[in-house]
C-alpha cells in the first residue's frame, strides 16, 4: 500500500471516530438534555389546567336564565357528558394521532418546516392537541419561535403529568369559537341554544369547523365559509373510519337551526334580580368557608320567570314616555322567595337597583305598620277617633306640625281605624302615633326588618322616614305570612364546578320562623288592607283603591302611599306579595297625569295575570279573632236600618257590645271622642243581642 493510500486510510478512520465521537456526543448531549428537561419537569410539576369558568344561574324550575363569568364565559363540562361526534369531529380535523404521540407529530412538524423553509415564512402550523391546549391557557397566539418553543416545553409537561382524556376535554373546554364564546358548552347554548351532549353529528361538525377561524367560519358572519369548512371536517371523519358513510350523508344534509337569539334572549332575563342572587350567594359562600371568585358555580334561584316576565310587560305597558323611574319586587309569603325583580327602566343604561339601594319616603304605605303597633297597644278595627283639621304640638311644645289630607278635606266626625285605613286619612295616623308613642313604632318596624330612622316629630306617621322597596314589601309580606319573620332569599341551592352541594335550602325550614308579631293582630291587619277597595267606605275621600277595583277578581290586602315624588302601593294575596315604586330618580315631583297612573295599574295587572286561571282564595281567619258585621259609622253591630254595613274582624274583648240603631251608643261615641279617648264599647254580650255568632272562628 503506498504512502497516499496510507494517508487517505488515515483520514476516512480519524473522520470515522470523530464522526462516532460527535454522535456520541450528541447522544449524549440529547440524553442530557432529554434527562435534565424532565427533571427541570419533575421539579416544576404539572401546570395547572384551572381556568375560569362561567357562573350559572337557574330559575325556581331549573332552566337556566343568565351567567356570571369573568374574561371568558366558559361552562366546562366533563368529557363523556359531551356529544361523542364532538371528540371524533375534533381529532378528524386537528390531531389525528392523538392517542399515539407523546404531545408531538414529528411527521407533521417536519412536514411544516420544510413548507416554511421554502416560503421562508412561518406558514403552517403543525401543532398537536396538547400543543394548542398549552397556547390556550398559557400563551398568546403569535407565531414566533419563541412561543413555539414555550409551548412546546408546557406541552411536554402537560403529557407528563396527565391522561390523554383529561388533556382532550380540557381543550374542548377552551377552544375559541367566537363571540365570546370559550369551549364546546358555552358554544353549543350559544349557537344551537341546548347542551353539547345533545348534539347531532351533523352540527358537532359545524362547531369544530369554527375553531380553525372564527370571525371567519362562524355560521352567523359566513354561512358559506362555515358549511364548506363542516364538509371538510365530515370528510376527514370519514376517512378516519370515525363515522360511517350513511351517517356522513344523512349529515350533509341535516338541517341545521341556529337558535342564537334565543340564547340572547335567555341573557337579558331579570339582570337587577340575577345581580342580588349574586350578591347573596356570595354571602352564604363566604359564610362556608368559599368564594364566588373560584367560578363554575351552579346557582338555582328562586326567581319565576312568568312572574318576571309579566311584571317586565305590565311595566312596558304603564310606564309613560319619559324619565320616571320604576322600582317592583314580587315574592311569596309561606317562604319569603323572590319571584321576581325589576330595579329601573333599563339595566345596562343603570345597574343602580331602586328596590333594594334607592331610599325613598314611603308615604301612607308606612300606616299598616304603624297600625300594627296600634293593634298592640290596644287599638282595634272599631277604635274611633275625631278626624278633623289639628294643629299637633311636639319637642316639648317648641314645635308645631298640622297635616292634610291629600284632598284637602277632613272628615269633621269620628271615624274608626278600619275607614281610616281605607281612605287613607292622614289625622288618624297622628292621632295615633300620638297615643301608642314612638318606641312601639319604631319596634314594629325594627322587627318586620325595615330600616328606618323613627324621629319624634308627628310627620312618621305619614312615611317621611326614607326606606327600601324592598324592606317596606318584606314588611307586608311578613304579614301576609301571619306574622312569621319570613326573610327573603332568592338562593335555593349552589353547586360547585364537580357538581358538589355546597348551600341547599328547604321550604321545610322556614316553618320554624319566628313570629314578629300576634297571628290575629296579622291576619286583623290584613282584612283591614282589604278595605281600600271597599266603597263602602267612601267619605270625603273614596277609598283608595277604587281606581282600580274594577279589574279586582279576587281578594286583595294592600295600602297605597303618595308623596310629591314618590308613588308606592304594596299588597298581597293569600299566595303572593308585589311591591311597585315609581318616581324621578332627582327627586322631581309628580304632576303628569301619566306618571300618577302607572304604579297602581302596573300592581293591579300584574297581580291579575299571575293569578289568572287559580281559584281566588280568601284570607283565612285565625282563632282569636271574630267576624261581626258593623255599620261603619259608628261601630255597631250592623241592623237593616244601618246602611252602611261591613264585615270586620276584632279580638273578643273587642266585640261591640251594642247595635248600630242604639242611641247610647251615638252619645257614648260623642262623649268618648270628646274626651280624646279611644272607644270602648260597653253593654251587654253582642251574641245575645245580634245573631252573628255564625262569624266566629
Amino acid at each position: 500500500m503506498g504512502r497516499a493510500d496510507y494517508q487517505l486510510q488515515k483520514r476516512k478512520r480519524l473522520k470515522l471516530r470523530i464522526a462516532i465521537w460527535l454522535l456520541i456526543v450528541s447522544i449524549s448531549a440529547m440524553g442530557t438534555i432529554l434527562i435534565s428537561l424532565r427533571i427541570y419537569a419533575q421539579i416544576l410539576g404539572p401546570p395547572s389546567l384551572a381556568v375560569a369558568k362561567a357562573t350559572e344561574f337557574l330559575d325556581s324550575n331549573g332552566h337556566s336564565i343568565g351567567d356570571r363569568f369573568a374574561e371568558q364565559r366558559r361552562y366546562w363540562v366533563n368529557l363523556d357528558e359531551m356529544s361523542p361526534f364532538i371528540s371524533k369531529a375534533i381529532l378528524a380535523v386537528e390531531d389525528q394521532q392523538f392517542y399515539k404521540h407523546n404531545g408531538f407529530d414529528y411527521k407533521r412538524i417536519a412536514a411544516a418546516l420544510l413548507k416554511d423553509v421554502k416560503a421562508m415564512k412561518k406558514v403552517e402550523g403543525a401543532s398537536t392537541i396538547t400543543q394548542q391546549y398549552a397556547r390556550n391557557l398559557y400563551l398568546s397566539h403569535d407565531k414566533t419561535w419563541t412561543r413555539k418553543a414555550k409551548e412546546a416545553l408546557y406541552a411536554y409537561r402537560m403529557e407528563i403529568f396527565y391522561e390523554k382524556d383529561e388533556l382532550l376535554e380540557g381543550y374542548l373546554n377552551t377552544v375559541y369559537f367566537g363571540h365570546g364564546m370559550y369551549g364546546i358548552e358555552a358554544a353549543s347554548r350559544y349557537y344551537y341554544g341546548k347542551p353539547s351532549k345533545e348534539l347531532t353529528l351533523a352540527e358537532s361538525a359545524l362547531l369544530i369547523s369554527i375553531p380553525k377561524g372564527p370571525s371567519y367560519y362562524s355560521p352567523l358572519i359566513n354561512e358559506n365559509n362555515a358549511y364548506r369548512r363542516q364538509n371538510i371536517v365530515l370528510g376527514l371523519m370519514e376517512s378516519e373510519g370515525m363515522a360511517t358513510s350513511e351517517a356522513i350523508v344523512r349529515a350533509r344534509d341535516e338541517n341545521i337551526v341556529l337558535k342564537n337569539e334565543e340564547w340572547q334572549a335567555t341573557k337579558s332575563v331579570a339582570p337587577y334580580f340575577l345581580n342580588e342572587a349574586w350578591n347573596e350567594a356570595e354571602r352564604i359562600l363566604k359564610s362556608k368557608g368559599r368564594m364566588i371568585a373560584e367560578g363554575g358555580w351552579t346557582i338555582e334561584t328562586t326567581l319565576n320567570t312568568q312572574h318576571q316576565k309579566v311584571a317586565e310587560e305590565v311595566v312596558a305597558d304603564w310606564m309613560p314616555n319619559n324619565d320616571l323611574e320604576v322600582g317592583f319586587i314580587s315574592m311569596e309569603p309561606k317562604t319569603g322567595y323572590v319571584t321576581a325583580l325589576i330595579g329601573g327602566r333599563s339595566y345596562s343604561e343603570s345597574p343602580f337597583n331602586r328596590v333594594t339601594q334607592a331610599k325613598r319616603q314611603p308615604g301612607s304605605t308606612i300606616k299598616p305598620l304603624l297600625y300594627a303597633a296600634a293593634l298592640e297597644k290596644g287599638f282595634s278595627p272599631l277604635t274611633f277617633l275625631e278626624s278633623e283639621q289639628t294643629i299637633f304640638t311636639y319637642d316639648n311644645g317648641r314645635s308645631e306640625y298640622t297635616p292634610n289630607n291629600f284632598n284637602g278635606e277632613f272628615a269633621n266626625h269620628p271615624i274608626s281605624l278600619a275607614q281610616a285605613l281605607a281612605i287613607s286619612d292622614n289625622i288618624y295616623a297622628v292621632k295615633t302615633l300620638e297615643k301608642i308613642g314612638y318606641k312601639p313604632f319604631s319596634s314594629i318596624l325594627k322587627r318586620l326588618g325595615v330600616e328606618a330612622s323613627v324621629q319624634e316629630t308627628p310627620s312618621m306617621a305619614l312615611g317621611t322616614s326614607e326606606v327600601t322597596l324592598e324592606d317596606l314589601t318584606s314588611a307586608f309580606n311578613k304579614i301576609a305570612s301571619g306574622g312569621l319573620d319570613r326573610q327573603l332569599q332568592t338562593v335555593l341551592s349552589i353547586k360547585d364546578s364537580n357538581g358538589d352541594v355546597v348551600f341547599d335550602v328547604s321550604p321545610n325550614e322556614r316553618e320554624d320562623d319566628d313570629p314578629v308579631m300576634s297571628a290575629d293582630d296579622a291576619f286583623i291587619l290584613t282584612h283591614l288592607m282589604t278595605g281600600m277597595f271597599d266603597p263602602t267606605f267612601n267619605d270625603y275621600a273614596p277609598a283608595t283603591g277604587l281606581s282600580i277595583r274594577g279589574k279586582q277578581t279576587r281578594p286583595y290586602a294592600a295600602k297605597s302611599g303618595t308623596t310629591i315624588s314618590d308613588q308606592v302601593l304594596i299588597g298581597y294575596t293569600p299566595t303572593l306579595t308585589a311591591g311597585v315604586w315609581n318616581g324621578y330618580d332627582d327627586g322631581q315631583q309628580l304632576q303628569l297625569a301619566v306618571d300618577k297612573q302607572a304604579t297602581k295599574n302596573i300592581w293591579i295587572d300584574f297581580m291579575e295575570r299571575v293569578h289568572q286561571g287559580q281559584a281566588a282564595k280568601p284570607f283565612l281567619p285565625t282563632k282569636g279573632v271574630y267576624g261581626v258585621i258593623v255599620d261603619i259609622e259608628n261601630g255597631g253591630l250592623a241592623v237593616a236600618e244601618c246602611t252602611k254595613q261591613r264585615l270586620v274582624y276584632v279580638k273578643k274583648s273587642d266585640v261591640p257590645r251594642r247595635l248600630c240603631t242604639d242611641p247610647k251608643l251615638q252619645k257614648q261615641l260623642v262623649e268618648d271622642v270628646e274626651e280624646n279617648e279611644m272607644i270602648e264599647m260597653e253593654g251587654d254580650d253582642p251574641w245575645s243581642l245580634f245573631p252573628f255568632s255564625f262569624f266566629r272562628n
